[in-house]
């Protein structure tokens, strides 16, 4: 088979799915009397009025910042911890039980003791989000650091290659996969608490507006409010999944490789 036709299967399986669901979503609510469940079809007639550029701009903007702002302190911390904790037996025997201890703990929970110390302005939000990325970072980042290839670790130490050369041509390729697992994990843990941290104390993002939506019982701009919120969540896995591809080329080049050299590549 084609690429051409590969790539039109893919794009053809990916839409037939949301198709059908908007369809039963429309058809069955189509009849519906219920003030809280309205039919779709108001929903959708209410969506330009209420999301035009000027909410675009107050609400989704800022939320859009946020989220990227927490994710990025949650890579940079996740991928620097987890170096550090992969590559030494010590420093995993005396950080597991702690991390094991704040893994635990929901990020929600800690939205209040957030506020206590960084305020109700962006950084308690940022916080929160951080707070929650980081974990899958970290933990993949480990895993990946601590698979690097024995062999190939091996000839790096008999090459006199160490300090940041070795991390940079050893470590991070061989764990980079691992830390693409943990960060595309990563991504809707901070949509959530995106939504959850906007929920309280704020005056701006699509958290804030949902629940203003809600309290003023405009019921129908709430939905639009969860449809936007769908939407960005699957706009930000597209934009993900390209970088991914771009920079993980070499490996899905090698996994592709092997299954066509019968090598059972996972």
């Amino acid at each position: 088979m084609s690429r051409t036709l590969r790539a039109l299967r893919a794009a053809v399986l990916a839409v037939a799915l949301p198709c059908v669901l908007v369809a039963v979503w429309w058809f069955a609510s189509d009849a519906s009397t219920s003030f809280y469940a309205p039919p779709l079809r108001t929903i959708l007639g209410r969506f330009d009025d209420t999301w035009t550029a000027e909410r675009l701009q107050d609400d989704v903007l800022p939320s859009v910042l946020r989220l990227l702002a927490g994710y990025a302190v949650a890579g940079v911390v996740g991928v620097a911890l987890g170096v550090v904790i992969g590559s030494s037996r010590r420093a995993r025997a005396a950080c597991e039980p702690a991390l094991e201890f704040l893994r635990a703990v929901p990020p929600p929970v800690l939205v209040p003791v957030i506020m206590l110390f960084a305020g109700i302005g962006d950084t308690m939000k940022i916080a929160v989000i951080a707070s929650g990325c980081v974990w899958p970072v970290l933990l993949n980042t480990t895993a990946g650091v601590r698979s690097v290839d024995r062999v190939a670790a091996e000839t790096a130490r008999s090459y006199g290659i160490g300090g940041a050369a070795r991390l940079r041509h050893l470590v991070l390729p061989a764990a980079s996969p691992q830390i693409f697992a943990g960060l595309r994990q990563a991504l809707s843990i901070g949509v959530i608490l995106m939504v959850i941290s906007e929920m309280y104390a704020s005056s701006s993002g699509l958290g804030f507006a949902v629940v203003e939506f809600q309290r003023s019982f405009a019921v129908p701009e709430m939905w639009t409010g969860i449809l936007v919120l769908g939407l960005l969540g699957v706009v930000l896995a597209l934009l993900f999944r390209l970088v991914e591809r771009r920079a993980l080329g070499w490996y899905h080049g090698s996994r592709g490789a092997r299954r066509k050299a019968g090598g059972g590549g996972a």
